[in-house]
């Protein structure tokens, strides 16, 4: 297609710098018609942005990447027959430069959509609470494969979140009305799972007195969630193939085939694939399994995630327990970010449970957490001198939380306490930020 008139190039010059501005796209293409009827006498024009479910268009289509995503028209008055293949590439040189405007409009509606999922750092209908990067990703792994039948593996350290994890997929899909049913693999003895998974007639074995519904059969039209699905049996993994592959299985002891519709979303915390290489797990099943894997990360790689799950758990136990507790000491911050957290958000909201019904003010501090905690902010690594001032500075901030919280706030008796004077007390609450009327009783001086 060629353009030849001064007028079309200052017409087409004019349309791509109506599309490069940052209005609205609803403007930006009512100007582009007002340009066609101005400088081209194009009148009565009308943009028609298709659904992408329709492929059908009369008139000059707006193409973008081999689909057609819109539809441009406008009529001329005293219109030439001769001049029908003129205005018609130039109706299609319009289009050209409208189709990537609206392209990027589509990505952008793609864009708000996925930011409303997880800006405010919750995934849909779930428990899950992070801003790091690694959660949003999570979030954003849920919200593709949430509304779709995909097979899901879940995997990541004990008490990462698998299970609310895979509560969200449910929850946001199509079988949300179904039944969720849960099966924790690694707590049913080998010589029962067949039968829990699929249930047994009467006398398909010793103990067998009446016939029993599977869990996949309860979870039809609905999801099953396998956990620790990697201490499955040889026998069980044979078996969930065959559902996996089939849609259907046989309960023990019975020759009658039932055909089930489920949503199958499972998880471990082993590596499977490593158990392949040790004939411990199935080549084949692990390749159905896996078909959307997402993976949770530790939470001592999800950065501040950690004060916002501390907060979220001080909240939750201090309405449970009916306490005031609002904050958390900067030195038990301090703590948290640093630790390890090896039992992961499950250790976190224990430790936070803990502390919580230990303090007796409205304050959580070092004193409160565990032991185990405790220990750790207490040994500096030997390799790390220059953190020692500050374990020590945590160390006595302990100390003078203790005894302020013995003493009902009264700094001269927490001195005394101290075996220090009342003077250097109050310098060093001053430094550490704390409070003492935080500490103080209607029976104890505060003086």
């Amino acid at each position: 297609m060629s353009i030849h008139s001064y007028e079309e190039l200052a017409a087409l010059h004019a349309i791509a710098k109506i599309l490069a501005q940052p209005d609205d796209l609803h403007d930006r293409l009512e100007n582009i018609l007002k340009e066609m009827s101005v400088r081209l006498g194009m009148q009565r024009g009308m943009i028609s942005l298709l659904d992408r479910e329709k492929k059908e268009a009369w008139l000059d289509p707006i193409m973008y990447d081999g689909e057609v995503v819109g539809v441009l028209s406008a009529d001329k008055v005293a219109r030439e027959v001769e001049d029908l293949d003129k205005e018609l590439a130039m109706l299609s040189a319009v289009a050209e430069l409208m189709a990537k405007i609206v392209h990027i409009r589509a990505l952008e509606e793609e864009n708000r959509r996925l930011r409303k999922i997880v800006g405010s750092g919750h995934a849909p209908s779930m428990d899950i609470i992070g801003h790091s990067k690694a959660m949003q990703e999570v979030f954003g792994l849920v919200a593709q494969v949430a509304d779709s039948n995909t097979t899901v593996l879940i995997t990541g350290e004990t008490g990462t979140g698998k299970e609310l994890v895979a509560r969200a997929i449910h929850n946001n899909s199509s079988r949300k009305g179904g039944p969720m049913v849960q099966v924790n693999c690694a707590a049913i003895p080998d010589t029962l799972i067949e039968s829990e998974l699929f249930g047994h007639e009467k006398g398909a074995f010793t103990g067998a007195l009446t016939q029993r519904r599977g869990r996949f059969e309860e979870a039809n039209g609905g999801t099953i969630f396998l956990d620790e699905v990697g201490e499955l049996s040889a026998a069980a993994q044979v078996k969930l193939l065959r559902v996996l592959q089939e849609k259907r299985f046989q309960p023990l002891g019975s020759s009658r085939v039932i055909n089930v519709n489920v949503r199958i979303i499972a998880a471990t915390n082993r590596n499977l694939e490593q158990d392949i290489l040790s004939d411990r797990f199935r080549a084949d099943l692990f390749y159905r399994l896996n078909v959307f894997p997402i993976y949770l990360p530790p939470l001592r790689e999800r950065g501040s995630d950690v004060i916002l799950l501390a907060d979220h758990f001080l909240l939750k136990y201090s309405k449970e327990m009916g306490k005031k507790v609002k904050r958390i000491s900067t030195a038990a911050i301090e703590v948290f970010l640093s630790h390890k957290w090896p039992g992961n958000v499950r250790e976190l909201e224990n430790c936070m449970e803990r502390a919580v019904l230990m303090t007796k003010t409205d304050l959580v501090d070092c004193v409160h957490l565990p032991p185990s905690l405790q220990i750790k902010e207490r040994e500096p690594d030997r390799k790390d001198r220059s953190k020692l001032s500050s374990v020590v500075e945590a160390q006595e901030r302990t100390l003078i939380v203790d005894a302020l919280t013995e003493t009902g706030g009264n700094q001269t008796k927490a001195a005394k306490m101290l075996g220090t004077t009342k003077r250097i007390v109050q310098y060093k609450i001053s430094k550490m930020g704390i409070d003492p009327k935080h500490f103080r009783t209607k029976n104890k001086d505060s003086n």
